[in-house]
């Protein structure tokens, strides 16, 4: 295990509780030790620990550091991931699956993966496999980031909705999420990002009993602000973390510079 990296500053609003690196490398190996100890003690508890993880640019510390962690036995982790475009190539640099085939999956020995397809003939009933699938393996851990309008997965604030019957459906995504794409490198160009996706609603992800949620960098300023002071509402998505017994928020300088600011007058 490596060794414990020493958060800047631990906070809780609501019951979530906050920890602020001193950087993004940083926040990354913070969450990464923080999920793999998990990892490691519900392995000792049950045969297989579900985990559920987001594909950004946010999550590549975090990525790199869980792939280097000692001690977890992957071949006893089934992997499933929150989102997907619809009719992106499956082979594409953007693809969510690729993403974490490239940084994860392909780097531990994991037991099994489980992928939402894209390019299913018929999205609904694609919607519909996954669904069972995660109903047959309950979630243990959930592994997600928070977009520049506060969504959760794709769960944008248009689309949002706490109690949602679902456990995964198809959306249109919102101008904001497909912009932050390219703000994120990840297309040169707006009309190259996808106009609609699947995603994991957000009773699946917050109804797991433990989450990690890395969030770096300055674009994700206002994000955070808007999770940690504005009531909790679909209207900033992300504000359902701090009602969840056992999430943990992960933050550095940049990402926390608004919240910061105003907390400091």
């Amino acid at each position: 295990m490596t060794p414990e990296v020493p958060p800047v500053r631990i906070f809780t609003v609501d019951s979530l509780q906050v920890k602020l690196a001193s950087n993004r490398q940083e926040l990354g190996q913070l969450a990464a030790q923080a999920a793999a100890d998990r990892i490691r003690a519900l392995s000792g508890e049950r045969d297989f620990v579900n985990i559920i993880f987001a594909s950004a640019p946010s999550q590549d510390e975090f990525l790199e550091a869980l792939s280097l962690e000692v001690g977890i036995d992957w071949s006893r982790v089934r992997a499933f991931h929150m989102d997907e475009y619809i009719g992106l190539p499956a082979d594409a640099p953007q693809n969510f699956g690729f993403y974490l085939r490239q940084r994860l999956f392909d780097r531990v020995a994991i037991n099994e993966v489980y992928y939402l397809d894209g390019n299913a003939p018929d999205p609904d009933q694609e919607c519909l496999r996954y669904s069972a699938l995660l109903d047959q393996y309950p979630t243990d851990i959930v592994c997600l980031g928070i977009g520049e309008n506060c969504h959760i997965a794709f769960n944008d604030p248009h689309v949002a909705d706490f109690a949602d019957p679902e456990h995964v459906k198809l959306v249109e995504l919102d101008l904001t999420s497909r912009e932050q794409q390219v703000h994120d490198g990840c297309f040169t160009a707006l009309d190259e990002v996808p106009t609609h996706a699947m995603t994991l609603t957000i009773p699946a992800l917050v109804n797991a009993p433990y989450l990690y949620c890395m969030v770096p960098a300055s674009h994700k300023a206002q994000a955070v602000n808007h999770t940690l002071t504005d009531p909790i509402s679909e209207h900033y998505p992300a504000t359902i973390l701090r009602t969840h017994p056992d999430t943990t928020l992960f933050i550095d300088p940049d990402s926390a510079r608004i919240y910061l600011e105003n907390a400091a007058h």
